[in-house]
Protein backbone atom coordinates (compact mmCIF):
# COMPACT_ATOMS: atom_id res chain seq x y z
CA UNK A 1 0.00 0.00 0.00
CA UNK A 2 1.48 3.39 -1.06
CA UNK A 3 1.27 6.00 1.84
CA UNK A 4 0.47 9.61 1.35
CA UNK A 5 0.72 12.68 3.35
CA UNK A 6 -2.03 15.12 4.20
CA UNK A 7 0.54 18.01 2.60
CA UNK A 8 0.46 15.89 -0.58
CA UNK A 9 -2.96 16.13 -0.87
CA UNK A 10 -3.74 19.49 0.50
CA UNK A 11 -1.11 20.51 -2.44
CA UNK A 12 -3.26 18.98 -5.03
CA UNK A 13 -6.45 20.31 -4.23
CA UNK A 14 -4.61 23.68 -3.28
CA UNK A 15 -3.83 23.98 -7.34
CA UNK A 16 -7.58 22.59 -8.33
CA UNK A 17 -10.36 21.89 -5.39
CA UNK A 18 -12.49 20.60 -8.27
CA UNK A 19 -10.26 17.74 -8.88
CA UNK A 20 -12.55 14.47 -8.03
CA UNK A 21 -10.94 11.64 -6.16
CA UNK A 22 -10.62 9.24 -8.38
CA UNK A 23 -8.38 11.99 -9.90
CA UNK A 24 -6.98 12.36 -6.58
CA UNK A 25 -6.09 8.50 -6.05
CA UNK A 26 -4.56 8.27 -9.40
CA UNK A 27 -2.05 11.03 -8.68
CA UNK A 28 -1.22 9.64 -5.53
CA UNK A 29 -1.34 5.80 -5.89
CA UNK A 30 -4.14 4.81 -3.59
CA UNK A 31 -8.00 3.95 -3.82
CA UNK A 32 -10.94 7.12 -3.94
CA UNK A 33 -11.83 5.84 -0.68
CA UNK A 34 -8.65 6.59 1.02
CA UNK A 35 -9.01 9.97 -0.70
CA UNK A 36 -12.73 10.28 0.26
CA UNK A 37 -11.46 9.35 3.40
CA UNK A 38 -8.46 11.50 4.20
CA UNK A 39 -10.48 14.41 3.12
CA UNK A 40 -12.77 13.74 5.30
CA UNK A 41 -10.78 13.79 8.38
CA UNK A 42 -9.06 17.04 7.23
CA UNK A 43 -12.30 18.85 7.37
CA UNK A 44 -13.25 17.63 10.18
CA UNK A 45 -9.92 18.70 12.06
CA UNK A 46 -10.38 21.75 10.21
CA UNK A 47 -7.02 22.22 7.85
CA UNK A 48 -9.30 22.29 5.27
CA UNK A 49 -11.61 24.68 5.82
CA UNK A 50 -13.30 25.91 2.69
CA UNK A 51 -12.91 25.65 -1.31
CA UNK A 52 -12.92 28.19 -3.46
CA UNK A 53 -12.56 29.31 -7.10
CA UNK A 54 -9.89 31.16 -9.03
CA UNK A 55 -10.68 33.40 -12.07
CA UNK A 56 -9.38 35.86 -14.83
CA UNK A 57 -10.57 39.27 -13.33
CA UNK A 58 -9.68 40.35 -16.93
CA UNK A 59 -12.32 38.54 -18.47
CA UNK A 60 -14.43 40.54 -15.50
CA UNK A 61 -13.42 44.14 -16.99
CA UNK A 62 -10.45 44.68 -14.30
CA UNK A 63 -7.30 44.43 -15.37
CA UNK A 64 -4.92 45.36 -13.10
CA UNK A 65 -4.48 42.97 -10.42
CA UNK A 66 -2.56 44.46 -7.54
CA UNK A 67 -1.07 43.76 -4.46
CA UNK A 68 -1.17 46.58 -2.17
CA UNK A 69 1.32 46.81 0.64
CA UNK A 70 0.38 49.11 3.47
CA UNK A 71 1.97 50.50 6.75
CA UNK A 72 0.02 51.52 9.25
CA UNK A 73 0.28 53.32 12.66
CA UNK A 74 -0.02 50.92 15.27
CA UNK A 75 -2.78 52.40 17.53
CA UNK A 76 -4.67 52.80 14.13
CA UNK A 77 -3.73 49.14 12.64
CA UNK A 78 -7.40 47.38 13.80
CA UNK A 79 -9.53 50.69 12.41
CA UNK A 80 -8.11 50.32 9.21
CA UNK A 81 -8.34 46.48 9.08
CA UNK A 82 -11.90 46.53 9.89
CA UNK A 83 -12.30 49.26 7.13
CA UNK A 84 -10.72 47.29 4.53
CA UNK A 85 -12.48 44.17 4.76
CA UNK A 86 -15.79 46.26 3.57
CA UNK A 87 -13.96 47.36 0.59
CA UNK A 88 -15.28 45.72 -3.01
CA UNK A 89 -12.01 46.09 -4.87
CA UNK A 90 -9.80 43.93 -2.33
CA UNK A 91 -10.46 40.13 -3.03
CA UNK A 92 -7.71 38.98 -0.27
CA UNK A 93 -6.76 40.87 2.41
CA UNK A 94 -3.96 40.10 4.93
CA UNK A 95 -2.47 41.20 8.53
CA UNK A 96 1.47 40.83 8.03
CA UNK A 97 4.61 41.27 9.41
CA UNK A 98 7.61 42.79 7.60
CA UNK A 99 7.79 46.01 5.62
CA UNK A 100 3.71 46.19 5.35
CA UNK A 101 1.62 45.14 8.25
CA UNK A 102 -1.30 44.56 5.50
CA UNK A 103 -1.40 43.11 2.34
CA UNK A 104 -4.59 43.73 0.11
CA UNK A 105 -4.63 41.90 -3.74
CA UNK A 106 -7.28 44.31 -5.44
CA UNK A 107 -8.93 44.18 -8.75
CA UNK A 108 -9.04 47.22 -10.12
CA UNK A 109 -10.23 48.05 -14.22
CA UNK A 110 -7.78 50.44 -14.93
CA UNK A 111 -4.57 52.56 -13.53
CA UNK A 112 -7.09 55.52 -12.92
CA UNK A 113 -9.26 53.73 -10.73
CA UNK A 114 -6.21 52.29 -9.14
CA UNK A 115 -4.53 55.90 -9.05
CA UNK A 116 -8.10 57.38 -7.23
CA UNK A 117 -8.28 54.28 -4.73
CA UNK A 118 -4.74 54.63 -3.65
CA UNK A 119 -4.85 58.36 -2.78
CA UNK A 120 -8.04 57.74 -0.98
CA UNK A 121 -6.19 55.59 1.11
CA UNK A 122 -3.55 57.72 1.72
CA UNK A 123 -6.14 60.75 3.17
CA UNK A 124 -6.74 58.31 5.96
CA UNK A 125 -4.38 59.25 9.29
CA UNK A 126 -3.48 55.92 10.05
CA UNK A 127 -1.60 54.95 6.61
CA UNK A 128 1.84 55.77 6.74
CA UNK A 129 2.55 54.05 3.26
CA UNK A 130 1.35 52.78 0.28
CA UNK A 131 3.08 50.64 -2.12
CA UNK A 132 1.36 49.15 -4.90
CA UNK A 133 2.64 45.83 -6.17
CA UNK A 134 1.09 45.06 -10.21
CA UNK A 135 0.63 41.27 -10.55
CA UNK A 136 2.29 40.49 -14.01
CA UNK A 137 2.02 37.06 -13.99
CA UNK A 138 0.72 34.04 -11.39
CA UNK A 139 3.10 31.27 -11.88
CA UNK A 140 2.34 28.97 -9.39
Amino acid sequence: MVRFSDFDLMLLLIQNSRQTNVQLAKKLRVTETAIRKRIKKLEEKKLITRYTIETDPKKLGYWLDVFLGIKTHPEGHNAVLTGLKEEKNIIQLHAASGEYNIIARCWFKDSKQLTQYTRNLREKKEILRITPSLIQERLK
